[in-house]
C-alpha cells in the first residue's frame, strides 16, 4: 500500500497527468455564479478544457466582470434560463459538438434529467452511474465510490453497469487491475441480506468475463474493504481485501453516506463524474472549491482519452 499523502496531493497529480491531452471542448452548463464560472475558466487556463458557456449571456458576463475574467475568445451560447441551458448543452453532446458537460449553477436534477432522457440522444447500452474519486489523505492509495447519485436502489443488471463504469475510471486514473470491494454489512452470503447475493453474482460474472479489468471481490464490510489489519483479523484471503481501490455501496444512500464522511471527518477533497453517457458529465457541487473542479475535469479529459484509445465509447 502506498504511504499516507499530503492533503490534496493526489488530486494535483491527476491533473497533472492530465496537462499534455488534448483540451477537453466542454459545454458549462448555466455558469452563472461565481465558483461554477470561475473552476471552469481555471480549468481552462490549466489546459483541461476548451469551454463553451451555455446560459444567460448578461448573467454569465455579469459574473465573470465580478470575478475580473474577461471571456474573450470563449464561445458563449445565449439561453433564457436553467432548463434551456441544460437541454441546450445536452443537444451539444449529443450532436458531437463538444466531448463533455460541466454542471453549473443549476439543480444536478435539471441537468441530469435532460441528459438522461431518451431522446436527447446521450444514452448508451450501459447504465449511467457516478463516481466519486476521493483524494483521502489518510488513506494510502486511491480510492473510488459509487453510485452515490443517480441509482436509488440498483438492481444486479444496473450493478454490473456500476462497477464496469467505476473500473474505467480507475484504467483511465493510471490504476493497471482496480481492487473492487462489493460492499455489505458482513464478509458471508447470506440469503436474507440481498447486497450478499448480489455481491457473489458480481464476482461470478467477473470470472465469466461479464466484468471487465478490474479484481473483485465481495461481500466485504467496509473496515475489511479498506483496513489490512481489519481483513487479516477476519482471516480474510484476498487481494482486494484491505486495499481496495472503489468501493462499491449497497445503494445510494450507502454511497453517499460513505463519500460525505470522508469529505467531512476525514478531510477528503472530492471530484467525480458520471459515466455511461456518450460523454462524461462532471457534476460539481456548489461546495465544490477550485482544486475539486479541477480535479473534476482533469478526471473527464482522462476517461475521454483512455476510451478513445480504447476504440470504443461505453456503449
Amino acid at each position: 500500500m502506498e504511504v499516507q499523502s499530503r492533503p490534496g496531493e493526489r488530486h494535483r497529480r491527476l491533473i497533472d497527468d492530465a496537462h499534455g491531452l488534448p483540451a477537453l471542448r466542454t459545454a458549462v452548463v448555466h455558469p452563472c455564479d461565481e465558483a461554477s464560472l470561475g473552476g471552469a475558466l481555471a480549468a481552462w487556463r490549466e489546459g483541461l478544457i476548451d469551454p463553451v458557456l451555455v446560459g444567460p449571456r448578461r448573467r454569465i458576463t455579469a459574473t465573470a466582470a465580478a470575478i475580473d475574467w474577461d471571456l474573450d475568445g470563449i464561445e458563449l451560447i445565449d439561453t433564457p434560463h436553467s432548463h434551456a441551458s441544460a437541454e441546450r448543452a445536452v443537444t451539444l453532446a449529443a450532436d458531437a459538438e463538444v466531448e463533455a458537460l460541466m454542471k453549473g449553477a443549476l439543480h444536478t436534477d435539471e441537468l441530469m434529467s435532460a441528459a438522461l432522457s431518451r431522446h436527447a440522444g446521450l444514452r448508451t447500452e450501459r447504465e449511467m452511474s457516478h463516481v466519486y474519486a476521493l483524494d483521502v489523505p489518510s488513506y494510502g492509495l486511491p480510492l473510488l465510490i459509487t453510485d452515490g447519485a443517480l441509482h436509488i436502489t440498483p438492481d444486479l443488471v444496473a450493478k454490473r453497469d456500476i462497477v464496469q463504469n467505476a473500473i474505467d475510471l480507475a484504467r483511465a486514473m493510471g490504476i493497471t487491475r482496480p481492487r473492487v470491494a462489493l460492499l455489505s454489512a458482513v464478509e458471508t452470503v447470506r440469503p436474507n441480506i440481498p447486497s450478499t447475493l448480489e455481491a457473489a453474482a458480481l464476482c461470478k460474472m467477473s470470472e465469466r468475463g461479464q466484468i471487465e479489468g478490474g479484481l473483485l471481490d465481495g461481500p466485504l464490510a467496509i473496515d475489511n474493504a479498506v483496513s489490512l489489519a481489519a481483513a487479516r483479523s477476519k482471516r480474510l484471503h484476498s487481494e482486494v481485501a484491505g486495499q481496495a481501490h472503489v468501493l462499491v455501496a449497497p445503494d445510494l444512500e450507502a454511497a453517499n453516506m460513505i463519500a460525505k464522511l470522508l469529505i467531512h471527518l476525514a478531510g477528503a477533497q472530492a471530484a467525480g463524474l458520471v459515466i455511461g453517457a456518450r460523454v462524461p458529465i462532471m457534476l460539481t457541487s456548489r461546495s465544490d472549491d477550485c482544486q475539486s473542479r479541477l480535479a473534476s475535469a482533469a478526471l473527464a479529459l482522462l476517461l475521454a482519452r483512455y476510451y478513445e484509445t480504447r476504440s470504443h465509447d461505453p456503449e
